[in-house]
């Protein structure tokens, strides 16, 4: 069976097709500026590449370019569209409809009217999938939401402190987001530790963020809240804030409540903090120069990881492994170092040579011999997860 699994953006589309039979990944590639005269495709394919630059109007259109593409006679891994069994969609929020779930009218009005919570996810992909339905009615849509992983989250710890038939008439509650990466790296350090019965803190760090205490793969707590603009600070957004700040900053400012979240959601986070750049290379690159802002950034980050950490080591009773992943998680030697460090008393213990050593996409255990927890680098892979997910519910 062979399933495509798309990433979308406003403007964009990425994709990587998997021949579910094996797990394989047959191809992965991207479209960008999608609406723009000079809209740019890419496809790998093995050893082959291609890129063109052309018009491509809206998803559909990019859709079709890919399919092309993938069945190019010569280098291509399809012999038609018709070999497509179905597109996965790694969605973010539809509320109380969540899990995993093949694409309807019902789904898409939901994510239409829960946009105030993703605005920057909900609409481009309800817009996408509702053109890709009448583009490709013949070709199964699959959400897979990612909120489904922690809805084994114990309802106290979902629950915020807000007039209880709030939950209900409004959904309001920590949904928690990240699904599908917090519940690959959780499958597969079972899979490296061989045990599957482990207390993990994944920590998912990269342009957003997020913790999650898992036990036996089951999603335990998450630090993303109602919507995916809270918990940890992220690259251009806030993360925890104080919403009685907002009426006080309307008056002193002047500006309006969605001027104040469209900063908020843009120009907060890493970026905010620092007045330089999102990118925590940038980041680590300036502190090193002496830059003050730019180190205080970092440090503020590290700080509200760790809070999240030391709750999280609560919720679990102790925790068997902590696993960095995301381009900051795998990458970054500095934030895992900060965040590790002096934590010999909780039996977490870095070891800085192999903290410093890790080869670029490989997984490798950075803790000390004298470590109580182990402490891992392991790459993500959301997108194996949504491909499992899409077969499972066509399959149903």
């Amino acid at each position: 069976m062979k399933v495509l699994v798309a990433n979308l953006g406003s403007t964009s589309f990425k994709y990587r097709l998997f021949d579910m039979s094996t797990e394989e990944q047959l191809a992965r590639g991207g479209i960008d500026r999608i609406g723009l005269e000079d809209s740019n495709c890419s496809v790998e394919i093995g050893d082959w590449n291609e890129e063109r630059v052309t018009h491509i109007p809206d998803h559909a259109a990019a859709v079709n370019i890919c399919l092309e593409q993938l069945s190019d006679p010569e280098h291509g891994c399809l012999e038609n569209a018709s070999e497509l069994k179905g597109i996965g969609f790694k969605a973010v929020f539809a509320g109380k409809l969540s899990g995993v779930r093949i694409v309807d009218d019902e789904l898409l009005t939901r994510m239409e009217e829960l946009a105030d919570v993703a605005p920057a996810h909900n609409p481009p992909y309800a817009r996408a999938m509702r053109q890709l339905r009448k583009a490709f009615p013949s070709i199964p849509l699959v959400a897979a939401l990612e909120t489904a992983f922690h809805e084994t989250i114990p309802p106290e710890i979902r629950a915020y402190g807000v007039p209880f038939e709030w939950q209900d008439k409004y959904e309001t509650k920590r949904w928690g987001f990240h699904g599908a990466s917090h519940r690959f790296i959780g499958g597969r350090i079972g899979e490296i530790l061989g045990n599957d019965d482990l207390k993990v803190i994944s920590c998912h760090l990269g342009g957003s963020n997020s913790l999650c205490a898992q036990r036996g793969n089951r999603s335990m707590a998450n630090s993303l809240g109602m919507s995916p603009q809270t918990g940890l600070l992220h690259n251009n957004r806030v993360g925890d804030f104080d919403p009685y700040a907002l009426p006080l900053l309307m008056r002193l400012s002047g500006k309006s409540m969605q001027e104040l979240l469209d900063e908020m959601s843009s120009n907060g986070g890493l970026l905010g903090l620092s007045g330089l750049s999102s990118d925590v290379r940038d980041l680590e690159e300036a502190a090193a120069e002496g830059h003050e802002r730019a180190d205080f950034a970092l440090k503020v980050f590290v700080a509200s990881i760790r809070q999240y950490l030391g709750s999280y080591l609560v919720v679990l009773g102790g925790v068997d492994a902590i696993v960095f992943t995301g381009g900051i998680g795998e990458n970054s030697e500095r934030i895992r170092r900060d965040v590790c460090a002096n934590l010999e008393w909780a039996g977490i213990e870095l070891d800085d040579e192999k903290n410093g050593s890790i080869a670029r996409g490989s997984e490798a255990c950075v803790s000390s011999d004298n470590s109580k927890t182990e402490i891992w680098v392991v790459p993500t892979n959301e997108e194996i997860v949504v491909a499992r997910q899409t077969v499972e519910a066509i399959g149903k």
